[in-house]
């Protein structure tokens, strides 16, 4: 798994309200200026809808090798043959998911706490996310958690940790050089220029 984020330490959460474009649109866009680990997250679609993006967005992916990640819809990720899902706390456990999944596809789960990351690292998840690490209005994860807590996660988990919420480009060396092996990324690309916005990433990261 590590070597899924090694080169490109980058994984972008679509969001259709941000940038205003369907999530194709993001994964085509994003693609082109070098992105190589796609989420689809979508809350409020119908089903139909979210499959048929998810379809189109696997053949993009799959036509430029970069790793896609479903969120939430086990069902849509097999479907479509994506490389994995993201779950959250609520969501399905990720035994039953392992099980449905198959052992080739790549499970992530969501954490805000260190009891968290170590129940997913012993379930056997690919990898966790963790945050939000600052102030993010994308998504209601809570009180920023901070880097002191990334450092504190990484001393104990021994799967890769993608940080997420309120990062960018100013904050994203900070984030990588404090234990986390990727940075998950939705405002910071997808407001504005996405081509320019990675360009930027990419620049602060070398």
């Amino acid at each position: 798994m590590i070597s899924l984020f090694s080169n490109n330490p980058l994984y972008l959460i679509t969001n259709r309200k941000i940038s205003g474009l369907t999530h194709t649109r993001i994964a085509r866009r994003a693609i082109a200026a070098g992105i190589k680990t796609i989420q689809l997250r979508e809350k409020h679609l119908p089903k139909k809808e979210i499959y048929k993006e998810a379809l189109s967005i696997r053949e993009i992916t799959g036509r430029h090798k970069v790793t896609f990640i479903i969120n939430d819809y086990i069902d849509i990720a097999l479907a479509v043959d994506a490389d994995g899902v993201h779950l959250g706390q609520e969501d399905m456990p990720l035994k039953e998911a392992g099980k449905i999944l198959g052992k080739k596809k790549i499970i992530g789960i969501s954490t805000h706490t260190l009891r968290q990351a170590i129940e997913a690292r012993d379930a056997g998840a690919d990898y966790i996310g963790f945050g939000p690490m600052f102030h993010t209005t994308t998504k209601d994860a809570g009180r920023p958690k901070g880097i002191k807590a990334l450092r504190e996660i990484s001393k104990h988990v021994n799967i890769p940790v993608i940080a997420i919420g309120g990062i960018t480009w100013d904050n994203v060396n900070e984030v990588l050089n404090s234990g986390a092996d990727a940075a998950a990324v939705a405002s910071g690309i997808l407001s504005g220029d996405i081509k320019a916005n990675l360009k930027r990433f990419f620049e602060a990261m070398t």
